[in-house]
């Protein structure tokens, strides 16, 4: 039995929940998201709670049960609270400005690096802070992460960006190795 599947997912205010056979859709205030069900899981709504279970105990169902849960928690909180990371652009000389929908970031490289954001996230800038923000909490995650691969956050100096509250592990240079030997 999975315990994370067993729990009932309560249903936020203002969110309106439409299940058909195979998949799973929520509308609210941040936007509108539909999920793809599996095939052997029962979604059923009872008055203000959404409850998943499987058709049958196999092995398979068990293994999905609990992600597939999850994945429906997550579309009700989004389309209620919304999802967002934040980035930290470290370094100096490092700017970063958002031009209408597109992010526009001097990282050391010769030229001004450009990153156009899809439809369904919102950026914002302040400083040397990004936040990015949505209701899919997968497509937040991977923009973070496509920005952060512009410039991930290098171990000696620690330039770069990076999560706010990741720490990254320093190292000592060349120098600090000549001067122990």
């Amino acid at each position: 039995m999975s315990r994370i599947g067993k729990l009932p997912i309560e249903i936020p205010a203002g969110v309106t929940v439409k299940i058909t056979d195979n998949s799973i859709s929520a509308s609210g205030p941040k936007g509108e998201l539909s999920l793809n069900v599996l095939p052997n899981f029962k979604i059923e709504q009872k008055e203000n709670r959404i409850e998943v279970t499987p058709h049958e105990e196999s092995q398979e169902s068990l293994k999905l049960w609990g992600m597939q849960r999850t994945l429906i928690a997550n579309n009700l909180e989004g389309v209620s609270k919304g999802f967002s990371k934040v980035l930290e652009v470290n370094g100096v000389g490092f700017r970063v400005a958002l031009q209408g929908s597109k992010l526009v970031m001097n990282l050391g490289f010769s030229h001004p690096v450009e990153y156009d954001a899809p439809q369904d996230i919102q950026l914002s800038v302040e400083q040397t802070t990004i936040t990015v923000s949505g209701a899919d909490k997968q497509r937040v995650g991977s923009v973070a992460a496509a920005i952060r691969e512009l410039k991930k956050p290098e171990p000696y100096k620690g330039k770069g960006i990076k999560y706010k509250g990741e720490v990254i592990r320093r190292k000592a240079g060349k120098t600090a190795a000549k001067a122990a030997g």
